[in-house]
This record gives structure tokens, sequence and C-alpha cells, in this order.
């Protein structure tokens, strides 16, 4: 049976955590966490999942097989080299951390490692998220399915290059804040028109889940999905009227080519504070 140990416990491990649980691909008692400095943190997750937690090293990597990199990505460079010793090539290193290249991976561990990047989004909490896969070579098929069967305990999973990480990052890793952001808006919205909170929120949530089902579902191009609703001369067409003057559409393809951007830069910059 597998050991996995989680180098982190936030909110993204503790989804994957209870996605693994839940769906049996390895047992609690092969999962064992650790973080920084939060101890209570770890007791709540061990009665919650029945995983084991320590903050000693040699207990950690004992039997490890994967080693999951959880942690907050400004604190990266300082976690890897204090496991660095640890890390062997038997073992399969998968990181969540924005930013953080496989190459910067691999040369803060001063070794050559199988490493898979993986970029989820918040929507993994739900079962929900979008996940792309990067891989080095030295990742086998075999690793690659377990890696892709516990990914899709928390939603849908994709291969990508890693060179691509930086787009889905802006896309779908954000994606979801900018739903959050529409759905502010359409809240708003409903007060200013008379809508209780809780009417307009349900009226919201049920519209959003309708539309990403559509979208799901259809054959059909959004713009011709859209084409479908706005009636010439209707309701529909005088709301998209206003979204246009203000050049809505303009602003997030803006928003996620920025959003990428940002995703460029923070690993640039992580890659020069440790010269790689």
């Amino acid at each position: 049976m597998k050991k996995i140990a989680f180098i982190g416990a936030g909110s993204m491990a503790e989804a994957l955590i209870s996605g693994i649980v839940e769906n049996k691909i390895i047992d609690s008692k092969n999962i064992w966490i650790t973080n920084k400095a939060d101890q209570e943190k770890l007791m709540e997750m061990q009665r919650r999942y029945g995983v084991q937690s320590t903050y000693q090293l040699d207990e950690l990597f004992q039997n490890a097989e994967i080693v999951f990199l959880a942690m907050k990505p400004k604190d990266a460079a300082e976690a890897i080299s204090r496991i660095k010793n640890y890390l062997t090539k038997d073992i399969l290193v998968i990181s969540v951390l924005a930013g953080v290249a496989i190459n910067s991976i691999e040369k803060l561990a001063e070794k050559s490692l199988a490493v898979v990047r993986a970029m989820p989004n918040t929507s993994a909490a739900v079962g929900k998220s979008a996940t792309a896969l990067a891989i080095n070579e030295r990742v086998s098929n075999e690793h690659m399915k377990l890696v892709t069967k516990i990914f899709e305990t928390v939603g849908l999973t994709t291969i990508v290059q890693e060179v691509q990480l930086d787009a889905v990052t802006g896309l779908s890793g954000s994606g979801p804040a900018y739903i959050y952001y529409l759905a502010e808006a359409m809240e708003k919205s409903a007060m200013d028109i008379g809508l209780e909170k809780e009417v307009a929120k349900e009226l919201i949530v049920q519209t959003l889940l309708g539309a990403a089902e559509m979208l799901s579902k259809s054959a059909k191009e959004p713009q011709q999905l859209r084409k479908e609703v706005t009636s010439p001369g209707g309701t529909t067409e005088a709301g998209i009227k206003i979204l246009e003057s203000y050049s809505v559409q303009n602003a997030f393809i803006d928003c996620i080519k920025e959003a990428t951007a940002q995703s460029k830069r923070l690993g640039k910059a992580f890659g020069a504070e440790m010269k790689v």
C-alpha cells in the first residue's frame, strides 16, 4: 500500500485528502501530513480524515512513495531545502505550487526527481476543480495513472505542457474568482431592482449552474447559445448592449491575459530569488 506525505495542510491539501479518502484511493492511515507550525490544524485533519500527522521528517518520509508539495509558494524554497535529503529518485513529487517550475524544484532538491506539477483550483473543495497536470520525463505511466486517479477525485483533469501552466493559471486557476465577481455584480443589481438577497442568490446560482450545464452538454459554441437567448428588441438584447458599451468581454479577455502574465512574473521572480 502506497504512503503519501503532504508537506502543507491548507485548503488544497485538505480537498485532495478528502477526495482520496472518500474514494478509497489510498487508506487514510497511509496518508501523513505536516505543516510549518499549525499543530491545531493537523489535529483537526487527523480527527476528520483519520490521517497521521507529525513534525518528525524521519517519520514522515519513512516508506513514503509520493510527496505532495502543498505549502504556500513563498515557503517553497525553505521547505524543499529542508526536506531535500529525504527526496530520492524512488519518490514521486507532486507539486500544487503556483509559479514554481519543475526545474526549480529539482534545483532546490539538488537532484533529478520524478515531478508532476498540478494546477487545480479552489472548486476542488466541492469536487469540481479543473486541474491541469504537467510532468517531466522521469514520471512513469504508472505514476500518471495514480496521479490522474487522485486528481479526478476533486474534478476534471487534463495534461498540458509545463509552458502552458501559466495560461491555465490565468484561465481556470483564477477562474472561480471571476465567476464570483460576476455573481457579486448580479447580487448588487438584484437589490437595486427590488429582489430580496436570499431569493436573488437562489436564482443567480441556478442560472450559473444551468448555463454551465448547457455549455457542458451542448455541441453549440457559447456565441451561438448567447444569440439563441437574445431576441431582437428583447430584454436580453437590451442588457447585452450595456455590457458591450462597457466592453465587458474585452475586460474579461484582458483580465485573463494579465493573470497569465502575473503567473509568469511570479515564476521568474521565484527563479531569480533562488538563482535558478
